[in-house]
């Protein structure tokens, strides 16, 4: 799950609509990249996005999003700092060994020493790489999906990313260092259990 915030945009009054994630990827495609302003209509049923020459329209989905806030750990309190591109690159490497239904790749985390493992039994295959990291916290095992780590440490625009863990039955946090203003990112990844 990931959770974007801006604080600097302003809205008439407090709404909250769902929409299909196809339109907004075919909308991510469409706009340049760049500060220009889109303006953001809707209704009951439909969202109305204009930017210069390109318009979209489509279907909001008729539902309730589930309460979110609810699975966000209040207090992790194991935190890691990382460089994106050495773990994203690690994490790449060694998941190639992974079990491909889960992708499961264990992190032990060693004071200032972080070790990726990944193992698919039915082919007997196993990977590891150690890199240094920044933690402060008891030593702790965790395993998550790689593909999902991956994907998340995509929409991190920075250098290092800090990573809040618990337990390694707890979801994990993932943030980015620095952040532009007005900004706030979550990234929330829920652990697997470990294999024996």
């Amino acid at each position: 799950m990931v959770k974007y915030k801006r604080t600097d945009v302003s809205c008439p009054k407090a709404d909250s609509f769902i929409v299909p994630k196809k339109p907004l990827n075919l909308l991510k495609s469409a706009l340049p990249d760049n500060e220009d302003e889109i303006t953001i209509n809707y209704n009951s049923n439909h969202l109305f996005v204009v930017h210069g020459t390109t318009q979209m329209s489509c279907r909001l989905i008729d539902a309730r999003f589930p309460d979110y806030k609810v699975v966000i750990p209040a207090d992790n309190p194991y935190k890691m700092t990382v460089s994106k591109a050495d773990f994203q690159q690690a994490l790449r490497r060694v998941s190639i060994f992974s079990n491909k239904s889960t992708n499961q790749v264990a992190l032990t985390i060693n004071g200032s020493q972080l070790q990726l493992a990944a193992q698919d039994i039915d082919f007997s295959f196993e990977g590891n790489e150690r890199m240094p990291c920044q933690y402060n916290g008891q030593d702790l095992q965790i395993a998550f999906n790689a593909k999902f780590l991956i994907e998340m440490l995509n929409a991190a625009d920075t250098q290092e990313v800090v990573m809040e863990l618990s337990t390694p039955t707890k979801a994990g946090i993932i943030k980015p260092t620095e952040m532009g203003d007005g900004e706030e990112l979550l990234m929330l990844v829920m652990p697997l259990m470990l294999n024996s």
